[in-house]
């Protein structure tokens, strides 16, 4: 059955075809039926030849609306010029209504409203009914007006649902293009940011390899084993510069200039603590706790875990309600840095998380999943089952290739 109804909706003028046949048939029949009765007007030939013209009028009315509206005018026409009496095949009369005012166009739709309240006065006026006076007639054209009225009117009704739901459609889709186009700004902005911030961080590491590079030359010959020290460290800090230039490289700038020609120190784990009293001193309770045995990590990854933290307790402050509190773990593991930011607060729909910014320049869930992914970790987030929101993170120490 639901592959014929689609075959149905796929082919209307099938359908349409369809009944016009049924209605050519019944209207022959009557045709041939009344010739001879008394007070009949008009002859086989024209009813049949009217009968056809009007059938047509409902095969071709999806396609052609406006033509058959003028074809139904015209074959009424001939109907009163001929005095070919009302057939079944009239009915075509009303169907070509109630389309011309559903897909047609305006013109027709206002030209099919006009005839269609004359139609019934001026077939009475032509065809009177026997042995009735003038109220009984002008009772019979009020009650063949109204189903045309109401065919039109309804026909208009579905124009205007049918203009309403597409409105709705292509409102819908704008919206959504409008969203895919501010995430992929979004997305630029904060890859922008990163590599501004990376940019910092690799400039840092340099400084450092050329402080210890100076200070190795000056006391190579007097003092061997801090040279040996400070070669060291320039291998170890070059190591992980070199990390960090890859990751810049992989970020997209195009277009983007630096804010500022000053380098400037960028937040780390350590700086957490400070994060999170400024959270308390603004009224958020924060629970904060570090498993595992604290080490130096890269410098990407002690930045990438700051902006976590800072744009969760963010979005708990945004969204979280009054009395809303977080709670913050850091887990040091042999090959990584785990991460866990959960609040108990009312919560916000996940959009509004999207959209939000710890500092009016990210972009909520998308900077994060954007800075853990320059990493190589992975990125969790979403509603809490008790209430709530939680971002779990994991950051590795070497990002996989």
């Amino acid at each position: 059955m639901q592959r014929l109804y689609d075959f149905l909706r796929r082919h209307p003028t099938w359908v349409d075809s369809s009944w016009a046949v049924v209605l050519f048939g019944l209207s022959a029949l009557s045709v041939v039926n009344l010739d001879g009765v008394p007070g009949h007007h008009g002859t086989i030939a024209g009813g049949i030849a009217v009968s056809t013209f009007l059938c047509v009028v409902v095969a071709l009315r999806r396609r052609f609306p406006e033509p058959m509206l003028l074809l139904a005018l015209v074959a009424g026409l001939v109907q009163l010029v001929l005095d070919i009496e009302t057939t079944v095949a009239d009915f075509a009369m009303l169907v070509i209504t109630y389309t011309v005012a559903t897909v047609g166009a305006r013109w027709a739709s206002r030209l099919a409203l006009a005839v269609s309240l004359c139609a019934a006065a001026v077939a009475q006026i032509r065809w009177p009914a026997e042995n009735t006076g003038f109220l009984g007639q002008a009772a019979i054209t009020v009650f063949q007006t109204v189903p045309f009225a109401l065919a039109w009117v309804l026909g208009d009704s579905m124009r205007t649902r049918r203009a309403y739901f597409a409105q709705l459609e292509e409102r819908a889709a704008r919206l959504e293009k409008e969203r895919e186009a501010q995430a992929k700004v979004a997305v630029a902005a904060e890859r922008a940011r990163i590599a501004r911030e990376l940019h910092d961080v690799v400039a840092h590491n340099v400084s450092v390899m050329v402080v210890q590079a100076d200070g190795a030359a000056y006391v190579m010959d007097t003092a061997p084993d801090q040279a040996r020290n400070a070669l060291e460290t320039i291998s170890s800090t070059g190591r992980q510069a070199l990390a960090e230039m890859r990751r810049l490289l992989g970020v997209l700038r195009t277009g983007e200039h630096q804010e500022s020609g000053e380098y400037v120190p960028q937040p780390d784990v350590e700086q957490i603590d400070d994060l999170i009293e400024q959270c308390r001193s603004s009224g958020l309770p924060v629970d904060f706790k570090v498993e595992g045995t604290p080490r130096p990590l890269p410098s990407g990854v002690e930045l990438t875990a700051y902006r976590i933290v800072q744009e969760a307790l963010t979005n708990t402050r945004k969204h979280g309600g009054p009395h809303a509190g977080a709670s913050v773990r850091l887990v040091y593991f042999d090959d990584g840095l785990g991460l866990l930011v959960e609040d108990d607060g009312k919560g916000a729909p996940h959009e509004l998380y999207e959209e939000g910014g710890a500092d009016g320049q990210g972009h909520g869930l998308i900077g994060m999943r954007e800075r853990v992914g320059m990493v190589g970790g992975t990125l969790d987030a979403g509603p809490r089952p008790g209430g709530g929101f939680r971002i779990s993170a994991l950051l590795p120490l070497k990002p996989a290739h």
